[in-house]
């Protein structure tokens, strides 16, 4: 069952972000194993002048799909890393991805050390 698309946002705001969408083990790079290779394209991506109920449709069972898909985890970190700015990637809509990279702006920026004072001699 999918999670309410604030939960996952918030699941997807603490992945550790990967450096390469390259997978670890010696099967060839993730998308080979991705289960929307075999669903239609136009699932993922919205077609010119969607009406808003069809493009929720829609997402949703590119959700679905995403779901199911064993390399869900290096598809989203790809199209956060590009960052891909269309379509459904790693179970996100491009608009949740973008609140994904703010929090993790945010969270980096409130992770790093406060600069350093400098003191002048007067």
């Amino acid at each position: 069952m999918l999670q309410p698309p604030h939960q996952s946002l918030q699941a997807a705001a603490t992945i550790p972000v990967q450096r390469t969408p390259e997978r670890d083990d010696d099967a060839g790079p993730w998308h080979a194993d991705a289960v929307c290779r075999r669903d239609e394209a136009g699932l993922f991506f919205a077609p010119s002048k969607e009406p808003t109920a069809a493009r929720l449709s829609r997402e949703q069972a590119a959700k679905r799909v995403c779901a199911r898909c064993p390399v869900l985890v290096e598809c989203r970190e790809h199209a956060l890393l590009m960052p891909e700015p269309y379509g459904v990637w790693g179970g996100l809509t491009a608009a949740e991805r973008r609140v994904v990279l703010s929090r993790r702006r945010r969270a980096t920026a409130s992770a790093a050390p406060p600069p350093a004072e400098v003191t002048r001699i007067a």
